[in-house]
């Protein structure tokens, strides 16, 4: 027996209001309509419900049974609709922000903290994405959006608005005939093997590698890393050097490491990328909390 738990409103209606033309008020439907899904439910369930003769009207004896369960049948129901609700509520003041490594958490920060001041009790579920996926993530909606580095070999559908301008450093070996510099050049590192990553595009390597170089000497490339880890280990037996941002000596140690800012490369721009059709307000949040923190930042895409 399927239980219509619209006609049993109808019956708890009737019996808390004790009469038929308050609970049809109340219902916003006639009286004989009401009066008609009532008797459809007692057909349904093969008894009488309420006493129509009684004054004010009074359930049965079977609805006095039915109605001490059939209430809480109401009320899981109501929960039932409450949580998928709150889920709905949920979804639509949820971001999801990527971001491409724990060492660029204080940036990650200051633009989750600036739209929550847009959008108060907004949540943000934060995502990290290996280099690899940090724009195709947003295209493909996997995140509404993600702090990205450049290079993008492909900004198709994507918007970037920068945040924030990152210097670049070199790091050496704790040993390196510059690593006691308090700054130094990029000629200064022609002719050193650099660190790669056979997994990246190459594009990406020969950015953060800045190949080439002014000078035209070519970049000697060594041993493949994966990871920051695996970057400083390497760095610290002497097997290459790397240039990255600065945030990396803001977020990694290493006692036999050294970072040294380059003064003549143009600061790493990085960004917040989101989709350019995206039109959402917790979206457009993100990019008015990207020009709060950089007001004279440039965006790419529409």
């Amino acid at each position: 027996m399927d239980l219509n738990l619209h006609l049993v409103r109808y019956l708890v209606a009737v019996v808390d209001e004790g009469h038929f033309g308050r609970a049809a008020e109340k219902l916003y439907v006639s009286v004989p309509a009401l009066s008609q899904q009532i008797r459809k439910l007692e057909r349904t369930l093969g008894v009488e419900l309420v006493d129509r003769s009684a004054h004010p009207v009074r359930p049965t004896a079977a609805g006095h049974r039915f109605l001490a369960e059939a209430r809480h049948a109401l009320a899981a129901a109501d929960r039932a609709v409450a949580a998928i609700e709150a889920h709905r509520r949920e979804l639509a003041a949820t971001l999801r922000l990527g971001f491409m490594s724990a060492a660029a958490g204080p940036l990650v920060r200051r633009v989750v903290d600036e739209t929550r001041r847009e959008v108060p009790g907004l949540s943000i579920r934060l995502v990290e994405l290996p280099w690899s996926r940090q724009a195709t993530a947003v295209r493909d909606g996997f995140v509404d959006a993600a702090v990205v580095r450049p290079p993008i070999a492909d900004v198709t559908g994507l918007r970037l608005d920068v945040v924030h301008y990152e210097p670049r450093i070199a790091v050496l070996p704790a040993r390196h005939r510059l690593a006691a510099r308090e700054t130094i050049e990029l000629a200064d590192l022609d002719g050193e093997t650099h660190l790669t990553d056979d997994d990246a595009d190459p594009a990406w390597v020969r950015w953060w590698s800045c190949d080439p170089r002014p000078s035209g000497v070519p970049v000697r490339y060594g041993p493949s890393v994966r990871t920051m880890d695996e970057m400083l280990e390497a760095v610290a037996a002497g097997q290459a050097v790397v240039i990255t941002g600065s945030f990396v000596a803001d977020g990694y140690r290493h006692p036999e490491v050294a970072f040294v800012p380059i003064t003549d490369v143009e600061p790493c721009p990085i960004s917040l990328c989101t989709r350019a059709a995206d039109t959402a307000p917790l979206v457009v949040a993100l990019r008015t909390a990207a020009r709060v923190l950089h007001p004279e930042g440039e965006h790419t895409g529409t």
